[in-house]
């Protein structure tokens, strides 16, 4: 089979999440997010907030723009988690820095008595340093800039859909470079 356009290469769930802090044991999801593309290129999107029973402290709310007030009448993750994997089935999930990601997926999937992810993964972080050399930085945002990606509204960044979705024209990128290498 010849593949010409990188989501042939899938499907693939891009996705991301926003937390209360960097332990997955110790912090909570306050936002999940995917968008989903199928061979054909068309895409879905997923995206929930989640009240992560627990006080958002001031400094992620800074960097999220996620307030309490938010989340107070989100649904809890266990609501959240089934539709999420459900959205996910048969794709690869996909994240930049995926152990952080997976790493709050899985354990907030464990937590709440759901079934962990058991399909395959990929970080776009460690596929854009093997495709992008010597690049001053591998941060999403910085990758943004440094790869001229298709991007709407940088003012959203830390927004879980607004990343998945850049997240989506990194992996564009790479695919697309890594094919026609291949040429």
């Amino acid at each position: 089979m010849l593949i010409e356009k990188w989501h042939e290469l899938g499907p693939f769930t891009i996705f991301d999440v926003e937390t209360t802090g960097f332990s997955p044991v110790q912090n909570r999801i306050i936002e999940i997010a995917a968008v989903r593309i199928e061979l054909d290129g068309t895409q879905s999107y997923f995206s929930s907030l989640v009240n992560p029973s627990m006080t958002i402290p001031y400094k992620i709310t800074q960097i999220t723009k996620i307030s309490n007030m938010m989340i107070k009448d989100a649904p809890i993750f266990a609501d959240v988690g089934n539709k999420f994997t459900d959205f996910a089935r048969g794709t690869t999930l996909v994240a930049h820095n995926a152990r952080f990601d997976l790493a709050f997926l899985q354990e907030s999937l464990a937590r709440t008595g759901l079934q962990p992810w058991q399909g395959k993964t990929l970080d776009s972080l460690t596929l854009a340093k093997q495709t992008f050399q010597n690049l001053p930085s591998y941060k999403l945002q910085d990758l943004r800039i440094l790869l001229n990606l298709k991007h709407k509204d940088e003012n959203n960044a830390h927004r879980a859909l607004d990343d998945a979705k850049l997240t989506t024209s990194l992996v564009e990128k790479i695919f697309t470079a890594l094919l026609e290498r291949e040429k």
